[in-house]
C-alpha cells in the first residue's frame, strides 16, 4: 500500500524524536533505534531527564542484570514514587477535561487533581491501609478514578484495575487473585441511555470493602450500602493539606492488570514503578505528545490503556479529555471538538463503526494532530478514512500488551505514514520475528530482545519465566528471547503488519481474551456437547471475527443457538464481543492429550 502521509520539514523539525535525536548528533531514526537498545544506559539516563522524572533518591544504577536478563532490576538504588512525575505541569494547566450532565465541558487543574488524589491517600491511611495494600478500582474512567489511581499509588498501595463491563464472577477472579483489601466502584453507570448497577455486581462478587461513588446523576449518596462499605462522603477526608508522596523502590508494584492467556484464568501482570516511564516514552517518541496536548482515547483503568493513558498524558505534561458514555455516536466526535483534542486513539473496530454508520462526518476534528490505534489488526481502508476525517492527519499504529508497558512496534511523525503499517520497533525495545523452528524470518513469531524497560518481571498466579522464557530459542547472536505471542510480517518497504495471534488469545474489540473465558461462559447449552472459539481475521485484514464451533448431534436452529451463545457473552463476558457466526460439527479437533485443537479449526 502506498503511503498516505509524509511529514512537512515544519512537521520532522519541531517533533519530539527530532530534538532528542539532534542532542546525539543523529538524524536518522533507525540508527536512533540501534542507539537505544545499543546504548539502553545511556538512553534511559537521557530519558530521565527529558522527562523531568521526580526520584527520592537517584539511580545508582540504570539496569542491573546481576540476576541475568529475564530478572531486571531498573534504576538500581533509587527511590521514587511515580505519581509525583505525573505533577510537574505548571498547577493551573489543565490536567483533565470532562462532560457534566447537562454536556458542558468541565476542567480540572493539576493542582486540583494533586489534592484530591493527597486527599484520597490521606484517607486510606485514615482508614487503616497501608502500603504494599492491592486497593481495586471498577469503574468508569473519569475524573475522580484517575484521582483514586494517583491517590492509591501515592500512598504506596498497588491498584488492581478490574474493567466495570466485567460479570460479577469475573470480578470476583480479580480480586480473589490480587487479593484485594477494598474497591472503589460507582453505585450505577449510563451508558447509551441505559442504567447499569455497578455498585450491586461489585456486592454479588463478594467484595471487600466497598467504597462507593454516587453516580454524576444522582443529587445526593445516601443510597443504601451493605454493613461494612463506606460512601464516598464518609471516605474522603476534608484536609487539603499536602501528602508527602511514599518513597518506594523502583520494581515496587503499583498496579495489578489482568491479561487472558490460554488458560482459564486471566493473567496477573504487575507493573511496577518503572514501568509508566515506558508508557511516557513511547508517547513523547512515537505519538509526539508535548505539552499541552490534549489526549483522547475511550478505554478504562481495567486495561492497560487506560494507567497507559494517565501516564503518557500527565509525565508529558499534557491534558487527557475523558470520555465515559459509548464512543460509537456523533456524541463523542462532538466532545473531541468542544474539548480541542489532539491527540485521538481508537481500537479499529470503533473505527470501522463510524466509517459504517458516517456518524462522524462533517465534524470540525482540525484540533487533531495524531490519531493512534491499539488493541488488534486495522483495517487499512478503515484507517485510510479516519485519516480522511482528521483533515488528513497520521495514525500512529500501535502494538504491544500489558506485560510491556506499551508498545514493541509503532510508528513515528517523522516517517511517511501507511495506513495498517508500523514503520520502526518502538525506542529502547527490540525484536526479530523468528518461525517454528527458532529461525529467523521476515515473517513469523514475535520473540522479544531483553532486557527493555516496561517487560514485566512477576506475575502473581503463574511462574514468570515458564509463561515468557521457557523453550525460547537464542538468537543468532546468541542472545536471551522472550516469547510474546503475536505473528508479524516484515514488508520489502521494511515496515510491519501484525497477522494476528500465534496462542488461543484473542483480541476482540481491542480486549485481549482467552478462547477459554469465552468457552466457559457457553458450556451447557442444550444439546451441544462442548464448544471452541476461534478469531479470525476478515479478508481484507482488520478487526478479528469471533467464531464459535459447537459440538453436537442434532439438528438446532442456528439463528436461535447464537441468540443463546451471545445472550451468555453480554451477561457473563463482555457485551462488545459479537459473534461472527457460528458452525456446527460433530466433534472437535483434540490432540492425544484431548486438547482442543485451534489452529485446525482456523485453517478450516
Amino acid at each position: 500500500m502506498r503511503p498516505a502521509w509524509t511529514p512537512t520539514p515544519e512537521i520532522i523539525q519541531h517533533a519530539n524524536i527530532t530534538s532528542f535525536m539532534a542532542e546525539l548528533g543523529l538524524n536518522d531514526v533507525k540508527i536512533f533505534h540501534r542507539y537505544t537498545v545499543e546504548q539502553y544506559e545511556d538512553f534511559w539516563q537521557r530519558v530521565i531527564k527529558k522527562l523531568h522524572l521526580v526520584f527520592k533518591k537517584p539511580p545508582e544504577l540504570i539496569c542491573d542484570l546481576s540476576q541475568g536478563v529475564a530478572s531486571p532490576s531498573w534504576f538500581k538504588g533509587a527511590l521514587l514514587n511515580i505519581a509525583e512525575s505525573c505533577f510537574t505541569a505548571p498547577c493551573s494547566s489543565i490536567a483533565i477535561i470532562y462532560e457534566d450532565k447537562n454536556k458542558n465541558i468541565v476542567t480540572m487543574t493539576f493542582e486540583e487533581l494533586n489534592q484530591l488524589s493527597n486527599r484520597i491517600a490521606t484517607s486510606l491511611l485514615n482508614k487503616g491501609f497501608k502500603a504494599g495494600d492491592p486497593l481495586a478500582i471498577a469503574m468508569p474512567m473519569d475524573a475522580f478514578a484517575v484521582a483514586i489511581y494517583l491517590g492509591i499509588i501515592k500512598m504506596g498501595g498497588v491498584v488492581v484495575s478490574i474493567a466495570d463491563s466485567f460479570s460479577s464472577q469475573e470480578i470476583a477472579v480479580r480480586l480473589n487473585i490480587a487479593k484485594a483489601k477494598a474497591i472503589f466502584t460507582q453505585n450505577y453507570i449510563q451508558r447509551g441511555g441505559k442504567t447499569h448497577s455497578l455498585y450491586e455486581k461489585v456486592q454479588q462478587a463478594n467484595a471487600p470493602c466497598v467504597i462507593v461513588l454516587p453516580s454524576s446523576q444522582e443529587k445526593s449518596d445516601l443510597f443504601t450500602l451493605r454493613t461494612g462499605d463506606l460512601h464516598w462522603k464518609d471516605f474522603l477526608c476534608k484536609t487539603t493539606t499536602p501528602f508527602e508522596a511514599v518513597p518506594c523502590e523502583p520494581m515496587a508494584a503499583t498496579n495489578i492488570l489482568f491479561s487472558s492467556g490460554t488458560t482459564a484464568e486471566p493473567k496477573a501482570i504487575v507493573w511496577n514503578h518503572t514501568t509508566p516511564v515506558k508508557a511516557a516514552s513511547d508517547a513523547f517518541f512515537h505519538q509526539n505528545i508535548q505539552t499541552n496536548d490534549v489526549l483522547a482515547w475511550p478505554t478504562n483503568l481495567g486495561w492497560m490503556m487506560g494507567p497507559w493513558l494517565i501516564y503518557a498524558a500527565f509525565i508529558n505534561r499534557a491534558a487527557i479529555a475523558l470520555y465515559t458514555d459509548i464512543p460509537k455516536d456523533r456524541a463523542f466526535g462532538e466532545f473531541i471538538v468542544r474539548a480541542k483534542v489532539t491527540m485521538l486513539g481508537v481500537v479499529p473496530t470503533l473505527v470501522a463503526a463510524w466509517r459504517q454508520t458516517r456518524c462522524m462526518e462533517q465534524l470540525d476534528w482540525s484540533a487533531i494532530k495524531v490519531f493512534s490505534s491499539t488493541g488488534e489488526c486495522s483495517n487499512p481502508e478503515d484507517m485510510a478514512y479516519l485519516m480522511s476525517q482528521g483533515v488528513h492527519k497520521p495514525i500512529i499504529e500501535y502494538c504491544g500488551g500489558t506485560e510491556i508497558g506499551g508498545a514493541y512496534v509503532s510508528s513515528t511523525i517523522v516517517q511517511t505514514n501507511i495506513p495498517s503499517q508500523f514503520s520502526t520497533p518502538t525506542m529502547g525495545s527490540d525484536f526479530i520475528i523468528i518461525d517454528e523452528h527458532g529461525k529467523p524470518r521476515t515473517e513469523g513469531e514475535v520473540a522479544l530482545i531483553p532486557p527493555a524497560l516496561g517487560l514485566s518481571t512477576q506475575l502473581l498466579n503463574a511462574d514468570h519465566y515458564q509463561t515468557y522464557f521457557s523453550n525460547m530459542p537464542l538468537s543468532p547472536e546468541g542472545k536471551t528471547l522472550r516469547r510474546h505471542g503475536d505473528q508479524i510480517k516484515q514488508l520489502q518497504n521494511n515496515y510491519y503488519v501484525i497477522l494476528g495471534r500465534v496462542d488461543d488469545t484473542m483480541n476482540l474489540g481491542g480486549i485481549k481474551i482467552s478462547a477459554a473465558e469465552i468457552e466457559r461462559a457457553l458450556t451447557g447449552l442444550p444439546s451441544i456437547v462442548e464448544v471452541a472459539a476461534i478469531a479470525i481475521a476478515p479478508p481484507t485484514n482488520g478487526p478479528s471475527l469471533l467464531v464459535i464451533y459447537a459440538a453436537t448431534s442434532e439438528s438446532l436452529s442456528k439463528n436461535e443457538v447464537m441468540k443463546d451463545m451471545q445472550d451468555r457473552i453480554n451477561k457473563h463476558i463482555n457485551p462488545l464481543f459479537k459473534i461472527h457466526d457460528v458452525v456446527f460439527v460433530r466433534e472437535l479437533p483434540k490432540t492425544a492429550s484431548n486438547k482442543i485443537m485451534r489452529r485446525v479449526l482456523r485453517k478450516k
